[in-house]
């Protein structure tokens, strides 16, 4: 079984989250797709706007009736950083009839050398790295042991983050339409990014 795994802060989660695992789901042919929020990321110093359980909350919301796709809280209830290597061997012995595909935007594909434990996490899991237009993900410049895991995906241009959702929301702009239909509705009756 291949399971990809959508891993992020999801503060909140948006379309562009939503079409990225339709693609990798797609294009690597994939069994499921898991959204896996992360509980403390270690590259993000901020806290998230909204709590652990409403960013929860969403991606179930994202995700509901969507048989591919799944919400996974392995990571909020883990507690503490999420590094994806301790996340990943703690999987491994959860599930062990799985093989794990970590998305990733192609941006990210050339920082890969960087993560925590790279070269064994490469070894357990292969990764799928979305590409957008235009945009070079620079895979001759990673090494040999890692280019070898990385699987490389097309998806549109999508210029939306959570962070400018968050702004145009503080803005007192709508953000119906970048956000889950069931997401917006939650959004507007939880509060959860202000007024």
């Amino acid at each position: 079984m291949k399971v990809g795994i959508m891993g992020g802060t999801f503060d909140p989660i948006h379309i562009g989250h939503m079409i990225a695992a339709q693609c990798a789901y797609e294009q690597a042919g994939l069994s499921e797709v898991w959204f896996m929020p992360t509980n403390v990321p270690p590259h993000k110093q901020q806290a998230t706007m909204a709590s652990s359980g409403q960013r929860w909350e969403m991606v179930c919301r994202a995700v509901e009736g969507q048989p591919h796709f799944r919400p996974f809280d392995f990571e909020l209830k883990k507690g503490g950083i999420s590094y994806t290597f301790d996340t990943i061997s703690l999987l491994l012995k959860e599930y062990p009839g799985i093989h794990f595909y970590y998305i990733i935007g192609a941006d990210m594909v050339q920082f890969l050398p960087k993560w925590y434990k790279i070269g064994e996490l490469a070894k357990l899991i292969s990764f799928i790295g979305l590409q957008r237009p235009g945009y070079t993900p620079g895979m001759e410049q990673l090494p040999e042991s890692l280019r070898d895991a990385v699987e490389l995906a097309t998806m549109p241009l999508i210029e939306l983050s959570s962070t400018s959702i968050r702004q145009r929301k503080s803005e007192g702009r709508t953000i119906r339409h970048l956000v889950p239909d069931r997401v917006h509705e939650y959004i507007e009756e939880s509060g959860c990014y202000g007024p």
